[in-house]
């Protein structure tokens, strides 16, 4: 069987998708992404001394409050009633490395991937933007869905590492 593209009609005119059929089932989606910074922009973030505040803390109210709001960003995007929606930091000392996981859930009919993974870009462009002063030259990297339970498809699970 030949897959489609779902967000197109037969005349090729874009459409929402039509989810009215679809079970509601409990889904989930973690998206991870990274920001290499300099030396002198980590310690300013781990010490917690940049002069727009907290930049992990900011940038996590900032990641969730994106996760909901990804329907006004995405065209076509189901606006969705999510249930959960968390953002958690890995911190490299030695390369530098901010890794971000932005988890999203809920019962419902439409996958949560997009939301989870605008959560862990608005995460990193946040960090990006709270220490520009800084640094221009941070680097964002590898922004792609780890994995995905729920739904017609199933799960699944990326293999990458």
């Amino acid at each position: 069987m030949e897959e489609k593209l779902t967000h197109f009609d037969q005349s090729g005119n874009a459409i929402m998708v039509d989810i009215t059929k679809k079970d509601m089932t409990e889904r989930e989606a973690i998206a991870k992404g990274s920001i290499k910074v300099n030396q002198k922009v980590y310690e300013h973030i781990v010490n917690k001394d940049i002069d727009k505040g907290d930049v992990l803390g900011v940038a996590r109210i900032a990641g969730i409050m994106a996760t909901k709001r990804t329907s006004d960003l995405i065209p076509l995007c189901h606006p969705l009633m999510l249930t959960n929606s968390t953002i958690d930091f890995e911190l490299n000392e030695i390369d530098h490395i901010i890794t971000v996981y932005c988890t999203t859930k809920l019962t419902g009919k439409s996958g949560v991937e997009m939301e989870a993974l605008t959560g862990a870009t608005i995460t990193l462009l946040t960090i990006y933007d709270m220490c520009k002063a800084l640094d221009k030259s941070m680097e964002i990297t590898s922004v792609y869905l780890v994995e995905k339970t729920g739904g017609k498809s199933g799960i699944y699970k990326s293999t990458r590492i």
